[in-house]
């Protein structure tokens, strides 16, 4: 007899090298998504709070055929609440509406890197050229110069990105409005009271 044991296999299968490629490349993406969502609990980004502290209006005329000239200014307050989280701003514009439509050009900002727990203030001068708008702005605006009280709607338009330590996320769009009361009669310039002004709301 020559001690072979026909019939009988080791018990081992070769495995081909794409089948061991695709278990590695599986583990690898398994351990990607659980650093990825430990991370994202670590630091988990909230959003950045902004508000209107003070407001100036130095031109509102109207004109017809219906246009507009405004030249405003807003202090507008942001604040990042994040413990481990900085962010970064760009391609920030700004504009006020008056009854959901423009009154000014959007006006562009210089980028914005917002540290941890930090607040910044910035003060847009917004306004410009005459700008079109619909005869029920016109006389929208001339009712409430008449009772003193004018709403209006500041909105800042950008992309932001998180940064943590080395860590950078993509862009995201961001999109706040502000909604503000000014006390504003015709004819008046300069600073002008805020009679309302509730925490801007921010979409991301």
């Amino acid at each position: 007899m020559d001690g072979r044991k026909d019939g009988k296999s080791s018990g081992y299968t070769a495995q081909s090298p794409v089948s061991v490629v695709c278990k590695i490349l599986a583990i690898f993406l398994l351990l990607a998504g659980v650093t990825a969502l430990t991370l994202w609990l670590v630091y988990r980004p909230s959003k950045p709070h902004f508000s209107v502290v003070g407001a100036a209006v130095y031109d509102l005329n109207a004109t017809a055929p219906p246009f507009i000239t405004t030249s405003m200014q807003f202090t507008i307050v942001t604040r990042n609440p994040n413990k481990r989280v900085d962010i970064i701003y760009d391609k920030l514009s700004a504009y006020v509406s008056y009854r959901n439509q423009q009154i000014t050009p959007p006006v562009y900002l210089p980028p914005l890197y917002h540290e941890t727990k930090s607040t910044v203030a910035m003060s847009p001068v917004l306004g410009g050229g005459p700008v079109p708008v619909s005869v029920e702005v016109v006389n929208g605006l001339v009712v409430d110069e008449t009772y003193g009280v004018v709403g209006l709607r500041v909105v800042l338009l950008g992309r932001l990105r998180w940064k943590a330590g080395a860590i950078r996320t993509g862009r995201y769009g961001v999109y706040v409005k502000c909604d503000v009361w000014v006390g504003l009669k015709k004819g008046f310039v300069g600073q002008v009271p805020l009679l309302g002004s509730p925490p801007c709301k921010v979409d991301i």
